[in-house]
């Protein structure tokens, strides 16, 4: 499979890359800069895009089997740019005949009971809640998208840099935890599902948790 990768210098877009790379796929990897550093690769290659500009993702989506996304804002960007990005992705990708998106959302929008989201609970951080909601939005943006195969991941509350087991569990709109309440993934375990999820479309038109 030949996928564009956005958003491919982040720690998990490199993941991301990493795992579709070992499993034999072709990449193209995007940043702002049109640099990645740490992947060394025959099978893949950078350039630099604006995804925010949907006449940019559809000329680089046109000649891609499919798209992953790991985009999120910069350091020094409005967080609300994650809304202006999923827009002008689903808007390129309808430009063309690529109609398969796999995206990295935010565990904010996850249900940890059949009436409440993760960022209405007391315990979600307030600092992180204008980017959770952000993040929310972007997945109303995707959600609508009727005409694409599109599948958004949820990682569990606690996403960080760990070990690669290939293990983990996934729920419908819901957030994966273990049986003490402890939400937690790798962002290599992340990777593994993600890349599991755009082989397989097991969850097309699906919010997906994913956990340990």
């Amino acid at each position: 499979m030949n996928v564009l990768l956005l958003g491919a210098s982040g720690r998990i877009g490199r993941r991301i890359a990493t795992e579709l790379l070992e499993r034999g796929h072709e990449v193209t990897g995007t940043s702002r800069s049109g640099e990645i550093d740490g992947i060394d690769d025959p099978d893949f290659g950078a350039v630099a895009a604006d995804a925010t500009d949907a006449d940019e993702i559809a000329s680089l989506a046109a000649d891609h089997d499919a798209v992953a996304s790991a985009l999120g804002p910069s350091d020094d960007a409005d967080v609300d740019v994650l809304v202006e990005m999923a827009e002008a992705v689903v808007e390129g990708l309808q430009r063309t005949d690529t109609d398969r998106l796999v995206w990295t959302g935010g565990a904010g929008g996850l249900r940890v009971d059949p009436e409440t989201m993760l960022i209405e609970t007391e315990e979600f951080p307030n600092e992180l809640e204008p980017l959770a909601q952000a993040a929310i939005d972007a997945y109303g943006v995707i959600g609508e998208a009727n005409d694409l195969r599109w599948t958004y991941l949820g990682p569990a509350a606690v996403i960080e840099p760990g070990e690669r087991t290939g293990e983990y569990r996934t729920a419908d709109r819901r957030l994966v935890a273990d049986e003490n309440g402890e939400s937690y993934i790798s962002m290599e375990d992340f990777a593994v599902a993600f890349v599991d999820e755009l082989e397989n479309e097991e969850a097309v038109h699906t919010y997906l948790g994913v956990g340990h």
